[in-house]
């Protein structure tokens, strides 16, 4: 077992609604990844106890890409970990800044958001925001 544990996914999906009747427009998040600003890695939006690093984010045609290292050197790290590679836990949420949206019917579409963090979730909002184990080969999204 290494200290650490390799993981990636889509945190958000371009044009897909959420649970709250959010969506993302493509590069939404274009201006927030600029700044070279680190987004966190956290356990259930939780800025107490951040479980690691995300090595990568960033946008493709499909949505906003994500690969970091869980660490398990922190007690809450070790659980996350243990709880991903179970696979009772495969969620991913962004937590954000809405900078620029309008209202499209019952729909939010934000086309400027400040990402802060994305999140390990047991349930995220957007259900198709789900991480797996890295690839070892993949190299970009």
């Amino acid at each position: 077992m290494t200290d650490e544990l390799k993981i990636e996914g889509y945190a958000s999906l371009f044009w897909t609604r959420d649970l709250n009747d959010d969506v993302t427009a493509a590069g939404s998040f274009a201006e927030s990844l600029a700044t070279g600003s680190p987004v966190k890695m956290l356990h259930q939006h939780d800025e107490a106890e951040p479980i690691g690093v995300w090595d990568a984010v960033v946008e493709d045609a499909k949505g906003l890409f994500v690969r970091g290292r869980i660490f398990r050197t922190t007690p809450r790290g070790a659980l996350v970990a243990a709880l991903v590679e179970a696979g009772a836990l495969d969620g991913l949420s962004i937590g954000f800044r809405q900078v620029k949206a309008r209202t499209q019917g019952r729909l939010r579409v934000l086309s400027r958001v400040e990402l802060w963090e994305v999140s390990i979730v047991t349930f995220p909002m957007l259900p198709q925001a789900r991480l797996s184990l890295a690839r070892l080969s993949r190299s970009s999204p």
